[in-house]
């Protein structure tokens, strides 16, 4: 069961400003303390970002936010290797542990940390938005 999703009047300002300055279709927005993290729809996410990240340096300049794109799919394994796709992902495998679905992504051990981030906040926002598309409960990064 995938998450369901609501939007703040904020979230929505934030993905009316994206579609106006990436001309791209967004899925989904969340919203963290300090990052914008945006669904676009499979195929823009290289439109969203803007030749060199103009788009995105643009928004960051504008939200006073790091931001991230992700290129939704409806297949699992596919949309988290898009959400780790910054670390590089060399592979995702996906489990039933007792009655909960979890994934494993396999990204370079040199990123692994930054893929995690902090106190596991990469992670959390991952596992975060894979939960709102996809039957996934848990993440970890091996």
């Amino acid at each position: 069961m995938t998450a369901e999703i609501t939007f703040t009047e904020e979230t929505l300002r934030y993905i009316s400003l994206f579609e106006k300055i990436t001309k791209a279709r967004v899925r989904d927005c969340m919203e963290t303390e300090e990052k914008l993290v945006y669904v676009v729809d499979p195929g823009q996410a290289n439109r969203a970002v803007g030749k060199a990240g103009e788009n995105v340096i643009k928004l960051k300049n504008t939200t006073g936010k790091n931001i991230q794109v992700v290129e939704f799919s409806d297949d699992a394994v596919t949309f988290i290797k898009n959400v780790f796709y910054n670390y590089g992902p060399e592979k995702v495998e996906i489990e039933t542990r007792g009655n909960i679905i979890h994934a494993t992504v396999t990204v370079d051990p040199a990123v692994k940390g930054r893929a995690i981030g902090k106190n596991g906040k990469n992670l959390k926002i991952a596992r975060d938005l894979v939960n709102r598309h996809h039957n996934v409960q848990s993440i970890s990064v091996a």
